[in-house]
């Protein structure tokens, strides 16, 4: 629901995946996934257009944050992630945004993208993923989000392994959790951005509640 994000940006340069060495080629999605180069308010930035399904790549989680590190690589310090979510704590409503404030991922039990990393730029895959949602950075889409007459709220997200749909027991399990919304994506990125240095805001567009 973000792709007219695009549009703003100013001296767009689009590079699809297909003409990037070392990027799978995806056999569900369509030809417009692409990196989107450019500028928006005089600051350099880099649209990532489609993501790479863990599922489709056999849940090589490490392959599918690959974007996170070439754009880290290309100088990106701030990410901002989006996704689609189910909100599940009974309060969200569909349509909502929600302000990521923390994050629960399966890698609590192995399934990291940190698995076997060993590229000495990065360090040591040992690292605290505390701070995953920057303090400062929610604190300032609070208040522009209050300028813009938009009401976000802050909330916990996890993700699941999909591509099938959560459980009615599943979705009592993971509120229990403490989990807000939960989705099938943007954990893995967000554990990838924190190990390369990347601050990371967060947003769960609401599309579904129960």
């Amino acid at each position: 629901g973000f792709d007219s994000l695009t549009d703003l940006i100013q001296n767009a340069i689009t590079l699809p995946y297909s003409q990037i060495k070392g990027f799978p080629k995806s056999k569900i999605n369509d030809n417009s996934e692409s990196l989107v180069f450019g500028e928006i308010d005089g600051k350099n930035v880099v649209c990532v257009q489609g993501r790479f399904d863990k599922n489709e790549y056999n849940m090589d989680l490490a392959l599918c944050a690959l974007p996170v590190r070439v754009m880290q690589l290309l100088g990106a310090k701030i990410m901002i992630v989006s996704n689609a979510a189910v909100g599940i704590n009974g309060k969200l409503k569909r349509g909502d945004l929600m302000l990521i404030k923390d994050q629960i991922f399966p890698g609590l039990a192995g399934w990291s993208p940190l698995n076997g990393c060993g590229d000495k730029r990065y360090g040591s895959p040992f690292v605290p993923v505390h701070d995953a949602y920057n303090s400062d950075l929610r604190k300032l889409a609070i208040k522009v989000g209050r300028k813009c007459n938009i009401n976000l709220s802050e909330g916990f997200f996890t993700m699941t392994g999909g591509p099938q749909l959560e459980t009615s027991a599943e979705l009592r399990l993971l509120r229990k959790f403490g989990a807000d919304a939960v989705g099938t994506s943007t954990c893995h990125e967000v554990t990838v951005a924190r190990h390369c240095g990347v601050k990371v805001l967060g947003f769960a567009w609401i599309t579904n509640a129960v």
